[in-house]
């Protein structure tokens, strides 16, 4: 099973926030998740880019080389030609901000069945993607099979 990464998650790896258990929990992800499984939204690299620049303090080359770091270290899934023409739908008929709509539909292209986020429905199924929040106090079940005997904090 493939997993789509949301901003928030490396942000919250990046120790950008002040709620050291998510910090913990989304270090672990990253690190205890096989990359393999792990995808990269075009669309989450430019925001996390702009996360660590403007929340992170960091300097540009800096947040650059840490995108790209996880660009490399994981799958990146580019927008195809007609992912923002089909996010545009997404969002209108759903009902979620634009942004959201194309890091889904892009999940969606690149064949994950997750997409691990704080930010939307925990259980939200679009285009073939369930929403998981890996900060919910019950692990959804998509996220504990994965997870499932892989050591780390409170699971």
């Amino acid at each position: 099973m493939k997993l789509a990464v949301d901003t928030n998650i490396f942000g919250y790896a990046a120790g950008i926030g002040d709620d050291d258990a998510k910090r913990i929990r989304a270090g672990w992800l990253l690190k205890s998740i096989p990359p393999y499984r792990l995808v990269m939204p075009s669309q989450v690299a430019g925001e996390l880019y702009n996360l660590l620049c403007r929340k992170g303090g960091q300097k540009p080359k800096i947040a650059t080389k840490i995108v790209l770091d996880w660009v490399d270290a994981l799958t990146f899934a580019p927008q195809g030609p007609g992912t923002m023409r089909e996010a545009l739908q997404t969002a209108s008929f759903q009902n979620l901000q634009i942004w959201d709509a194309l890091i889904i539909n892009t999940a969606s292209e690149a064949g994950c069945s997750v997409l691990l986020s704080e930010d939307l429905q925990n259980g939200f199924i679009c285009r073939g993607v369930t929403v998981v929040n890996p900060f919910a106090e019950t692990l959804h079940p998509l996220l504990a099979s994965v997870i499932n005997g892989m050591p780390g904090p409170n699971k």
